[in-house]
């Protein structure tokens, strides 16, 4: 991080020098972390420069020219979700930096790092990556200008953009450079984004093909047709004049045919400057992209802007679990730098005591943009590799007193879970392996997970492991001996899950399940519980404002808490991040999730500050300081007969001296002199506990800064 420390290594120079908007802590979750014990483990010289003054080159040149290029990075969140709220006001701390300290990162700070580090060195190869790089690697709605921004690429200037989980693509081009290739003749690497010429073809033998003409759901490789016959060119010397022979083609010729002209087709998208002004374009883009996201039979993507191509080749390969367990075991110190002195860090301090498991989801939820970086293919490590990273983390983290705060990832329970056919993997096209129903070739088989709670537990010096990680409990009630498990004995009291709504519509859009498989799960958690001699409590998560949801769906959901005896302590309001299938929704008010044209499927956006604060405020019923808004969407929406004291009513008639508010009648008393009692509705209850600080991993403390790890 230092002239100093380069010194000491007998440094002269360094091989990559990676530019992050986070502190540096030595840890896997952190991506620059990861990023460059990889480069390390593969013989580089790597200097991190974390949270740089931007305001002038000074900063990116203190470590001097990197030998090979700068890696550049936002962070772990992207810089314009890490700094402002979802009503786009700007958040008053950072927990990324030391003591929490706001404002240490520009804004787009991807495309703001990049410019500098041209001006430092000019001519040195710039990489971008990172969650900020992969969600905006195409056109994108951008929420906080409201408006469709270009790529990232052409902004930042950028040679390359590694998008998702890059360890393949980032040893690959640093070898490639170190070899003396140049930056601009690396084209052929899964998971990168650069800019070309308009119209450019790696080769003579590619096809390019207009996004329209692959708008369609289904497989994308068509079972062979056996009978199928292929005429021959030759003909032997018998054929007579004019006929051509018959040749049967067999299915794996046929096959291996189709996949040799996919891996060498481009699909075009429509063009930034379309998408920009064209919403139902601009949702064929997003849907077309979605579509194309499968590593076993996308193809590349290409763009114009402008005069030039963005060309993004195919997503990467998942690392097999040998790969993931070698990453994940790299001598990481476990801590954050010692330059920070004793300051705090809250994210380090959240994650410090938590352990990875896997990586991606295949929930395919339309708000997270967990499947846009990461894939939907899960990556899982070894029950070895996890029981060893405990033990490491029990010897050489400060501060651990055998609490595992969280075994988990951006999912707590999909490890090893995954399609029972690869076959069937590689030509699938859904969006979702759940969604509107569990597909039926997903194992969902818990058993491997239930091995690795029970071996984590027995290590010598560990005294509880909890899950912090938002469960899949459509998936849990698969397995009950899991939820046994779980409530038995990793559950410290409360378990956080994530029934979003409680609405069909809603849910459709969100492609979440309905609240029924929630009930079932609740079922069994209050059994296994009551089992285990435990009183313990769900705390469900819901979203407001979320497109598609009416005023009358939050009412609905309102009443369902308040049936169940729920009051909401932090509640999220939709907040759409670049890229994910519900922000199109938000932008364009067209459905991705079905094929877009003129007369498709148009879907409600709630854009109005006030019915955006209304929605949160029927998540916080109970709130008096929302009585007042509530009362007077009651009535415009013809429902005054759920303002009263009653139960099956909302909220009260009259507001409390206390809190502000528009005078209502008064409640009838029982005397004229007993003094007005603070209503039940206001008052705190013993079974549901604020909501809690979200788990391990790179994630904000705050349900709507990055939900899920993040989004």
């Amino acid at each position: 991080m230092s002239r100093a420390e380069m010194d000491t290594l007998g440094w002269d120079s360094c091989d990559v020098i990676l530019i992050t908007g986070d502190a540096y802590i030595d840890h896997p979750s952190f991506g620059m972390a990861l990023i460059g014990r990889l480069l390390e483990a593969q013989g580089f010289r790597v200097g991190i420069i974390c949270q740089p003054d931007w305001n002038s080159a000074a900063d990116f040149k203190k470590l001097g020219k990197p030998n090979l290029f700068f890696g550049v990075t936002a962070g772990n969140m992207d810089s314009m979700v890490n700094r402002y709220t979802s009503d786009r006001k700007i958040r008053s701390d950072d927990a990324y930096t030391p003591n929490a300290e706001p404002n240490k990162r520009p804004d787009r700070a991807v495309t703001v790092y990049a410019q500098r580090c041209r001006e430092a060195f000019t001519g040195t190869p710039v990489v971008i990556g990172s969650i900020e790089a992969s969600l905006r690697r195409i056109a994108h709605y951008d929420y906080w200008s409201d408006k469709v921004r270009r790529s990232v690429l052409p902004d930042s200037k950028a040679d390359l953009l590694v998008f998702g989980n890059a360890e393949r693509a980032i040893v690959e081009v640093a070898h490639r450079l170190a070899k003396g290739e140049k930056i601009g003749d690396i084209r052929d690497l899964r998971g990168t984004a650069f800019m070309v010429p308009m119209g450019w073809l790696p080769g003579e033998d590619w096809d390019a093909m207009d996004s329209t003409s692959v708008d369609t759901p289904g497989p994308l490789v068509k079972h062979a047709d056996p009978y199928a016959m292929d005429m021959g060119s030759a003909a032997p010397a018998a054929t007579a004049p004019g006929e051509h022979p018959v040749r049967i083609v067999s299915q794996a010729e046929r096959l291996a045919a189709r996949k040799a002209r996919r891996a060498h087709t481009v699909i075009r998208l429509p063009s930034y400057e379309q998408v920009k002004d064209d919403p139902v374009l601009y949702a064929h883009a997003s849907r077309t992209f979605h579509l194309e996201s499968n590593p076993g039979n996308a193809r590349a993507l290409v763009q114009a802007h402008g005069e030039r191509d963005v060309w993004l080749n195919p997503p990467p390969i998942p690392l097999t679990t040998e790969e993931l367990d070698a990453v994940y075991e790299l001598p990481y110190a476990r801590r954050q730098h010692p330059a920070y002195g004793e300051a705090k860090i809250p994210a380090w301090e959240m994650i410090r005591f938590s352990v990875n498991i896997m990586r991606g989801c295949f929930g395919g939820c339309t708000f997270c943009s967990i499947t846009e970086h990461e894939g939907r293919i899960i990556q899982s490590r070894s029950e070895d590799s996890v029981i060893r990273e405990i033990e490491e983390m029990r010897d050489k983290t400060p501060g651990f007193t055998g609490i595992v705060s969280d075994l988990g990832g951006p999912t707590a329970n999909m490890f090893h879970l995954k399609c029972k056919d690869e076959k069937i993997e590689s030509a699938c096209r859904r969006l979702s392996c759940v969604y509107p129903e569990i597909c039926e070739n997903l194992n969902t088989d818990h058993s491997q997970l239930i091995s690795l709670y029970r071996r984590a537990r027995s290590i010598k010096g560990v005294k509880k492991v909890q899950i912090g990680s938002g469960l899949r409990y459509d998936l849990a009630v698969r397995s009950p001996e899991y939820i046994k498990e779980l409530v038995t004995h990793h559950v410290g009291g409360y378990l956080k899950i994530a029934p979003e709504h409680t609405e069909e519509g809603v849910l459709s859009k969100m492609m979440k399940p309905g609240i029924g498989a929630y009930d079932r799960f609740k079922q069994l958690f209050d059994r296994f519980s009551r089992e285990a001699g435990k009183e313990q409590y769900l705390i469900p998560y819901f979203i407001a404002a979320h497109p598609g949801t009416t005023d009358e769906d939050m009412l609905n959901l309102a009443l369902w808490l308040k049936k169940n005896n729920f009051r909401l302590d932090q509640v999220q309001t939709f907040l759409p991040t670049p890229m994910a299938l519900a922000t199109t929704m938000y932008h364009t008010e067209r459905n991705p999730l079905k094929k877009v044209n003129r007369t498709s499927e148009e879907v409600g956006a709630v854009r109005n500050g006030r019915q955006r604060k209304l929605h949160k405020a029927f998540l916080r019923y109970h709130d008096p300081a929302n009585w007042p808004m509530l009362r007077e969407a009651l009535k415009e929406m013809g429902r005054a007969d759920l303002i009263g004291n009653g139960k099956k009513q909302l909220i009260p008639a009259w507001q409390p001296a206390s809190v502000p508010g528009k005078a209502c009648a008064q409640p009838a008393r029982a005397s004229q002199n007993q003094p007005r009692q603070t209503p039940r509705a206001a008052l705190p209850r013993g079974n549901v506990a604020p909501r809690p600080a979200r788990p391990g991993g790179p994630v904000a403390p705050k349900r709507n800064l990055a939900p899920r790890k993040p989004r």
